[in-house]
């Protein structure tokens, strides 16, 4: 029997689909993209993309009902993985221009401009990840990643009250102040940053989610 893992990439109209294909495919998935809710819903993995606004990136999901995807698929323990604005959708909240809009609250915080001279945050940058990190499992402290974002979430304030429960892992990065380059939370896990666009490194970190799933 076949022991490679079906990963769906959401196809909701925003998100480089086709270059976030390719590398999953690279990383060993058997990959398909798709809207169909059904089909996400029983992927081994799925991994929701995202560019452009968070506003917009919102509208777009919910109109393809990938909002009750990743809330029924986190809901069973089901592997869900953002990448870029799909990672910042999965807070409470986003801010552009003075104007708030609702995230799928699944983290709390808001996403808000990046404080720094220079903006977009465009390029390659260090991230430092905590200890016991799957995702970054077996990458070098100087791993670079690649990143495109004129936002960010500064503050990260979900701290479980049981002990029984294992504290989300957070990773951060560096543009400007610091902000959340990537959240491992049990069966959530999503980065800032472009894995599918960050070669050899990126490669690693997606088989590592991969491996998990």
């Amino acid at each position: 029997m076949s022991t490679t893992k079906k990963v769906v990439v959401f196809d909701y109209g925003f998100g480089n689909v086709r270059s976030a294909e390719r590398a999953l495919a690279r990383a060993g998935a058997d990959v398909e993209i798709t809207g169909d809710f059904d089909t996400a819903m029983n992927a081994d993995g799925l991994l929701v993309p995202g560019v452009g606004a968070f506003a917009a990136c919102m509208k777009g999901l919910k109109e393809a009902r990938g909002d009750w995807v990743v809330d029924r698929r986190l809901s069973g323990g089901r592997p869900v993985m953002g990448i870029c604005v799909g990672m910042q959708i999965l807070f409470a909240r986003g801010i552009e221009h003075g104007v708030e809009s609702e995230g799928l609250e699944e983290w709390p915080g808001s996403v808000e401009p990046l404080r720094a001279d220079i903006v977009p945050h465009m390029g390659w940058n260090t991230v430092d990840p905590p200890a016991g990190s799957e995702l970054f499992a077996g990458l070098d402290a100087d791993a670079r990643f690649y990143f495109v974002h004129s936002y960010a979430v500064h503050d990260w304030t979900l701290e479980p009250t049981n002990p029984a429960i294992r504290a989300p892992l957070v990773t951060w990065s560096t543009h400007g102040e610091p902000f959340v380059a990537a959240v491992e939370n049990g069966a959530l896990w999503a980065t800032q940053f472009h894995p599918e666009k960050s070669g050899d490194a990126g490669a690693q970190l997606l088989t590592n989610w991969i491996g998990t799933l």
